[in-house]
């Protein structure tokens, strides 16, 4: 009798006592798995264009056709991107003298006509002092040597950040090389009675996020595109840069837009002063932008593949963005599409139930 009380509650907290080591060791163990995540997601994502090779030729040449494709559009792309990119940051970098004077000459006397803030005046030449007094408040380098020790860690970080980063296209090969294995193993570890339901819901869940993530990709390209040739047309000389960067950051919805935006206003009133003929050609090139992604790019690239309404969108990336920083905003819609998918299925399981229909009720709605 006393064997039959206390081995359950000894069984009980062992299971509990594994599962806080278990987690324990995961959460020591991040930086090692976050590769492995990289690059089962890269797997993922390029598996498609591997499998269609396959067909035709071995999947390891195949994968490697992939691997080189995918580099030399890079290397393309960064051979016509560099030069163009290099020539807009050096136009930036000439603006600083305009920025110090907007701010000496505006910022600083608005201030002081309008309120009891004095603002300091700021100078380019006193822009070194600063961040040396800077360094030196913040980092308090008693010395050279401790300063080159500071350097060999930081050296020794990136050292070991850069062979994650060689490591993720190895680890992506191995995943792309025995994905199908790797599926059919997971598929003949499914509950015999739930295989059926399962592998469906996963194919929805599959094809919810492929459509998902090529239209978001194709968006973001033709939106970048939209408001980069706008800029540029405008006569704004970091429309370039200022249109890339809108549509990378339209992953996030209403993000790339608003960086977008603030930049291309600051960079005009830098560029062309207060003229209110610039500001408002730009106002138009980012409704022109809003409109065509609203109601033209994602309504042909992704319809309703998330099948989430605007205040939903809004609400898991806000959600997002609160669980798990940027990180969350950026795969807010994704697992959004993938919870939509169960979500529905919960759904039609709960509409099949006799309390759904009326058969059965619940003690606490009887008539008493």
């Amino acid at each position: 009798m006393i064997n039959q009380t206390i081995d359950p509650f000894f069984r009980r907290l062992f299971i509990v006592a594994a599962m806080v080591v278990a987690l324990f060791l995961l959460y020591l163990m991040m930086p090692v798995i976050i590769p492995f995540v990289f690059a089962f997601v890269l797997a993922y994502l390029f598996n498609p264009l591997v499998k269609r090779l396959s067909k035709y030729i071995k999947r390891w040449v195949a994968i490697i056709i992939v691997y080189a494709t995918i580099t030399l559009g890079m290397v393309l792309l960064l051979w016509w991107l560099v030069p163009t990119l290099w020539h807009q940051l050096q136009a930036a970098w000439e603006y600083l003298p305009k920025v110090l004077n907007w701010y000496n000459q505006v910022v600083r006397e608005w201030f002081a006509n309008n309120s009891r803030i004095r603002l300091p005046e700021l100078e380019a030449k006193g822009f070194s002092e600063t961040l040396v007094d800077y360094m030196q408040t913040n980092y308090k380098f008693a010395d050279a040597s401790t300063m080159m020790s500071q350097i060999i860690a930081s050296s020794m970080n990136f050292i070991n950040n850069a062979g994650l980063i060689v490591l993720v296209p190895i680890l992506t090969f191995y995943f792309l090389f025995n994905w199908d294995q790797r599926l059919q193993t997971w598929k003949m570890a499914i509950p015999a009675p739930y295989c059926k339901k399962v592998l469906q819901v996963a194919h929805e869940c599959d094809r919810a996020l492929m459509a998902f993530i090529k239209g978001q990709l194709l968006v973001m390209v033709l939106l970048g595109a939209i408001y980069a040739v706008q800029l540029q047309l405008i006569g704004l000389e970091l429309g370039l840069i200022i249109g890339m960067v809108a549509g990378i950051a339209s992953f996030v919805p209403y993000l790339g837009f608003g960086i977008g935006f603030i930049a291309a206003i600051v960079a005009c009133l830098f560029q062309f002063g207060l003229d209110w003929t610039y500001l408002a050609l730009i106002v138009g090139a980012f409704l022109v932008g809003q409109a065509a992604e609203g109601y033209i790019l994602q309504p042909l690239l992704l319809g309703d593949k998330i099948g989430l309404s605007p205040l939903w969108v809004i609400f898991a990336v806000l959600a997002g963005a609160s669980l798990l920083g940027f990180v969350g905003m950026l795969i807010a819609l994704p697992v959004s599409a993938v919870l939509n998918v169960l979500f529905r299925h919960v759904y039609d399981y709960y509409r099949s139930t006799d309390l759904y229909k009326g058969h059965k009720q619940l003690t606490l709605f009887k008539d008493q």
